[in-house]
């Protein structure tokens, strides 16, 4: 069951609606990607949040995990983005090509482990699979993404990317929010944080 009907059957329950419930997917992750999810409850919050987002007015944070060590402790990177719609996978180029889109990331070393790394990353741009292209660009490629170059796959089928934290502005309160993820229960989550 997708997780939008979850979250209607709970709002319906919590309330005691009776009849259809709105909701409104705000904030959405790649299928093999934990963490935070938006919805809207209301289509007045729904339109106010898409414009947030589509205005780039929220702050995104993210961590990953991959083997390699990237050269630098903290950078920015810049790539143009184009996106294979019959592959469903984006490839990140240097310079702009037809067709691209400008994606910026800057991603920081947040803890190593005996073999793997903990990034931190904080996206400019929302484009699709950023993260793992971009860091796959740079030799880094996600743990248990096949797609963008990892070697393996998790047992789960899951990738090693977690949308940690989201920060933005309610809609209806006016109060800034900051909502913030656990990773999932593995081993190699646990011993990052």
């Amino acid at each position: 069951m997708p997780l939008s009907e979850v979250a209607k059957e709970y709002i319906a329950e919590k309330y005691q609606k009776s009849g259809a419930v709105f909701l409104g997917v705000v904030h959405r992750l790649d299928r093999p990607t934990s963490g935070i999810v938006v919805f809207a409850r209301t289509s007045k919050a729904l339109t106010r949040l898409n414009k947030l987002f589509s205005e780039r007015k929220t702050h995104k944070t993210y961590w990953a995990i991959t083997m390699q060590l990237p050269e630098k402790t903290s950078e920015r990177l810049t790539h143009f983005l184009k996106r294979n719609q019959k592959q469903n996978k984006s490839y990140a180029h240097i310079k702009e090509v037809p067709e691209s889109k400008k994606a910026v990331l800057t991603y920081t070393l947040i803890k190593k482990l005996d073999r793997y790394v903990l990034l931190e990353i904080n996206l400019e741009t929302g484009r699709h699979h950023q993260i793992r292209a971009q860091l796959s660009t740079i030799g880094c490629p996600i743990k248990g993404d096949l797609k963008y170059g990892f070697n393996r796959s998790n047992k789960d089928c899951s990738i090693h990317l977690h949308a940690r934290k989201l920060t933005f502005v309610h809609p209806v309160k006016k109060e800034q929010l900051t909502i913030v993820a656990p990773p999932p229960n593995d081993a190699i989550w646990n011993a990052c944080v």
